[in-house]
């Protein structure tokens, strides 16, 4: 079995997850453990879920853990959202992060669709 931090879409999350937790370092004190600990988290979740599922003896279970990583994606981007609107993120921090998580949502997608079975249509011969 390939070593998980050989995967790009894992060294794309640990990237995601170091530069959130970079940014978040100048949240407010009183966010340590609401919104600072939610994204940083989510964001440590993407990374990790990609590493179990990569060690699973399945594709089956591959897939399912890149599944949940993909939702602690998307849950890293409300996040995102929500400190913009809070005014806890700069504009540019926001698109940074936010471009981040799409890219990595894109490739997480692209490789679930990789494990998930090829459903062919019967032509009319079957």
């Amino acid at each position: 079995m390939r070593n998980y931090k050989d995967l790009k879409v894992w060294q794309k999350a640990h990237q995601m997850t170091l530069a959130v937790y970079a940014t978040t370092g100048a949240f407010p004190r009183e966010e340590l453990y609401g919104l600072t600990s939610q994204l940083r988290r989510s964001a440590a979740s993407v990374a990790a879920n990609i590493a179990e599922g990569n060690g699973r003896r399945s594709e089956g279970e591959m897939c399912r853990f890149l599944q949940i990583a993909r939702g602690s994606a998307s849950e890293v981007e409300y996040h995102i959202l929500l400190a913009r609107d809070l005014h806890l993120l700069s504009e540019a921090d926001f698109h940074r992060l936010s471009q981040e998580s799409d890219e990595l949502q894109r490739m997480l997608t692209a490789l679930i669709q990789k494990f998930r079975p090829v459903h062919r249509e019967l032509g009319p011969e079957n």
